[in-house]
């Protein structure tokens, strides 16, 4: 599976979230880039539920379930600082069953949503991080298709990105680090939508001009 990068762009200053993603698409449609159908990354936190952490003495912990439309028929569930399962899409019959140990924190859910975009060998999607009916944010994964290794494919994609976010291209991801020669997975892409989000959801709790 190819190296992805996920991460988050600021929005232009005077600009509105969507006055931003459409810059960005701008810019990716003058390089050539031509539009492959839309995308959606969702995510809800579940906690663990109050009588579990007072009868069992366990302090409570959060999980992250979250769709991608890449992988229609997966459901992902990550920990925090912890690992991502993997499981089919009947896993959220599981969790309305669980709701005695994991409940879930529905002013919490968030998504991004937006168009994919091919150019060569680079797959772009740019999307608009929604919590309610507000948009938050914007994301941006760049995929390079024909490369299975992570580390071997990231300066080529950081000398794409930066053709079309200048100043906003990412650092490398911390998973890339952590895989060092090893294969990149589909968890891999949804820890970093993770991070992301959760930086988003923090970003919230203090006023951001711009961001409307």
């Amino acid at each position: 599976l190819p190296g992805r990068s996920v991460s988050q762009v600021p929005v232009a200053e005077g600009k509105s979230v969507q006055q931003t993603v459409e810059l960005l698409t701008r810019k990716l449609e003058l390089l050539g880039a031509e539009k492959q159908g839309t995308f959606c990354v969702d995510c809800e936190t579940y906690h663990t539920a109050a009588s579990t952490i007072s009868s069992q003495g366990q302090t409570g912990k959060l999980m992250y379930v979250m769709h991608n439309s890449e992988y229609p028929l997966s459901c992902f569930a990550l920990f925090e600082n912890g690992p991502c399962l993997i499981a089919d899409a009947n896993f959220d019959v599981l969790m309305v069953k669980l709701k005695g140990f994991f409940q879930n924190a529905k002013a919490n859910k968030i998504e991004s949503r937006g168009t994919r975009y091919q150019y060569c060998d680079f797959l772009v999607k740019v999307g608009t991080v929604t919590m309610g009916p507000s948009a938050r944010g914007i994301s941006v994964e760049v995929e390079y298709c024909p490369c299975v290794i992570a580390n071997d494919c990231w300066n080529l994609l950081m000398e794409f990105m930066q053709s079309f976010m200048g100043n906003h291209t990412p650092g490398i991801p911390s998973v890339f680090s952590t895989k060092h020669d090893s294969i990149y997975s589909p968890a891999d892409t949804m820890v970093q939508y993770m991070e992301l989000f959760n930086k988003i959801r923090k970003q919230q709790q203090v006023p951001v001009a711009g961001i409307r």
